[in-house]
């Protein structure tokens, strides 16, 4: 599922939900909603993530489990 994947990713960066809503620019309760699945991640959030993580949007949106931005 998309929202346990941005999940994952910010616990293997050691952040909270509160350290990443301030990157993103959001209030932690929005991305509290991301993750939770009770609201779509708007376009320029998978984006702002994409690049944040280093890993492509099709592994976020796991259409791909290789996380390596293709060139």
């Amino acid at each position: 599922m998309v929202y346990k994947r941005i999940r994952d990713l910010r616990e293997d960066k050691d952040l909270t939900q509160k350290d990443l809503a301030k990157i993103l620019n959001c209030s932690q309760q929005v991305y509290s909603n991301y993750e939770l699945g009770q609201r779509d991640i708007p376009t320029d959030i998978l984006i702002r993530l994409s690049k944040f993580y280093n890993v492509s949007i099709d592994f976020i949106l796991e259409i791909s489990n290789n996380p390596k931005i293709q060139k």
